[in-house]
């Protein structure tokens, strides 16, 4: 009789990643069931707990590579905010989960430890871009920083009821509307 051989720990737990990203995306944290994330990654609840802790952990798994995958694809541009906001566009469209994630997150989450001090950090590079000129100052750095990246993201979180008004916009244009719109954001 042939011997099992297990799969690669990495191989069993980027299927995990993989499977919860939609599950996560579609459910939410609350709404979300891990028999169906570890069917769909061709593994079982038991693997999960054991790389995650359970449902909870694999989420902030989840979110914090996510958030790491998307800050090393769109590193912050303090030199460029309106192209930085249309590159963080033009990802958000290719990976619409992101900003279902990030919904989710909003609504059920609680603070992420690692993700707090990557945003502190984004945070202290405006303002040091604030106080060497190249920034306004008309806003606080925190809130300039989530002023720009609402913009790049406003396509992505427009609400049914508004996304009929805002349609005469075409994809192809939506991303000049936020570099735009980020720009006239930081006009003196």
């Amino acid at each position: 009789m042939p011997r099992f051989t297990p799969p690669p720990a990495d191989a069993v737990r980027a299927r995990l990643l993989d499977a919860a990203r939609d599950e996560f995306a579609e459910h939410g944290v609350t709404g979300a069931k891990v028999e169906r994330i570890a069917a769909a990654a061709g593994s079982n609840k038991a693997q999960l707990f054991h790389y995650f802790g359970g449902k909870d952990g694999l989420y902030e798994a989840l979110y914090v590579q996510t958030v790491t995958e998307l800050a090393a694809e769109v590193p912050l541009d303090v030199d460029d905010l309106p192209e930085y906001a249309g590159r963080l566009h033009d990802v958000l469209v290719r990976r619409p989960w992101v900003q279902r994630l990030t919904t989710w997150h909003r609504l059920e989450g609680r603070a992420i430890e690692a993700l707090a001090e990557a945003r502190a950090e984004s945070v202290a590079a405006v303002e040091r871009a604030q106080r060497a000129g190249v920034l306004p100052r008309s806003f606080r750095p925190a809130v300039l920083l989530g002023l720009v990246e609402q913009l790049a993201a406003f396509w992505a979180e427009t609400a049914p009821e508004g996304a009929a008004l805002v349609a005469a916009v075409a994809p192809p244009r939506r991303r000049q509307v936020v570099v735009d719109a980020v720009a006239a954001l930081l006009a003196r």
